[in-house]
């Protein structure tokens, strides 16, 4: 069966939170070895902040990468029908023959590195012809200043916000941009044995 997603517990876990959130949204919870979930845990949460104080600067693109390639090669091993791909910069955009938008089509799950604050972890998990559909592992009661910016209560086991395509793909400090290009992140991963091909999708042009 699958498990709803899950809330970060501390104001620095929302990179693990969301690849452990990714697993639950693509995979049932008896298909989820607990080696995915130990190496999550245990290369996340890496990175210093100002006064070195390890793990309170959060998860780092390093661990990312790394968990990206780990992943794919856990899966090749294991015979896991797990795939991951990790992007940066240009390739992290939201449109038209935009790798994120064929992935949520596809029905995969994407990580990405947005702006909340300061830079935080969600999961994108869907997407109309004007929204993304994602997983906010920051939990919040209080509605955003932005009408926009949608609190989904009803679909625990998928999204808990509804958020503007044109506001993700900004290159400012807004809630959810995705900011400038050049920092730009984003993890891609597909359950291959529920991956739609690309001729099955339909395209949305943004």
């Amino acid at each position: 069966m699958k498990n709803p997603l899950n809330y970060q517990i501390t104001e620095y876990d929302c990179g693990p939170t969301t690849l452990i959130n990714a697993m639950s949204f693509l995979f049932r919870r008896e298909q989820i070895p607990p080696d995915i979930i130990k190496h999550i845990m245990l290369f996340c949460l890496d990175a210093y902040n100002e006064k070195g104080e390890f793990g309170k600067n959060g998860t780092s693109r390093m661990a990312m990468m790394f968990i990206s390639d780990w992943l794919n090669q856990f899966g090749k091993v294991k015979k896991i029908p797990v795939q991951s791909e990790y992007l940066t910069g240009e390739n992290v955009t939201i449109g038209e023959n935009s790798k994120i938008v064929s992935a949520l089509q596809q029905g995969g799950a994407v990580v990405a590195r947005v702006m909340y604050g300061s830079w935080h972890y969600v999961l994108l998990t869907g997407i109309d012809e004007k929204r993304i559909c994602l997983f906010d592992p920051y939990y919040r009661k209080k509605p955003f200043k932005q009408e926009e910016i949608e609190l989904i209560t009803d679909m625990p086991y998928s999204f808990n916000r509804r958020v503007p395509s044109g506001m993700m793909n900004d290159a400012g400090k807004g809630p959810y941009a995705l900011g400038p290009k050049e920092t730009r992140e984003a993890v891609i991963i597909f359950n291959k044995e529920t991956q739609k091909t690309p001729a099955r999708t339909i395209e949305y042009f943004i």
